[in-house]
């Protein structure tokens, strides 16, 4: 079946919020590979957070379908001058494994040097790395800088552990 990707509306705000929360947290998360569930409780994201996303005009939020049903989603921020920062990758669960995650990337990319963003970096928990390792075969490295979490955040998550923190990956894009 065909996957058509766009731009999130306001409208799109509710289910994006439940595939966000299904793809990273809880038990349905550990349908698929890519989740947080064994390090955060609580939530991904947030209504109000995500309706600012969508609705800043210099961000893209990209949302995947298939056959009607919202399958995955890539927000694209621009950070600074010609960098832009990819985030909120999510893909269905039971989706995961097929290739979505790797073409909703390769689409960001596309539009951020539209944007004429020289490279993209995003952050990755430190201690997932079977993600950082995907990322990885996907051309982003490690730039050598962690950002902290926000441990006492709830609209982050609820972190089972204190030593959670962020490594910043990297990819330079080709004219």
């Amino acid at each position: 079946m065909t996957i058509t990707i766009r731009r999130a509306t306001p409208d799109d705000v509710p289910t994006l919020h439940a595939l966000v929360e299904r793809a990273y947290r809880g038990n349905a998360a550990r349908a698929g590979w890519t989740h947080e569930a064994d390090l955060l409780d609580g939530q991904r994201s947030d209504l109000p957070s995500l309706t600012a996303l969508v609705g800043e005009p210099r961000h893209r939020f990209l949302l995947a379908f298939q056959g009607g049903t919202l399958v995955g989603s890539v927000a694209l921020l621009p950070p600074g001058p010609g960098l832009a920062h990819l985030g909120m990758l999510a893909v269905d669960p039971t989706r995961q494994g097929g290739g979505l995650g790797k073409r909703l990337i390769d689409f960001a990319e596309g539009e951020a040097a539209e944007a004429h963003a020289h490279a993209v970096e995003m952050t990755v928990i430190r201690q997932r790395p079977e993600l950082i390792g995907w990322y990885a075969r996907r051309g982003y490295h490690p730039t050598g800088e962690e950002r902290p979490f926000p441990h006492d955040d709830a609209r982050f998550g609820l972190p089972r552990r204190r030593d959670l923190a962020f490594v910043v990956l990297e990819k330079p894009l080709t004219a």
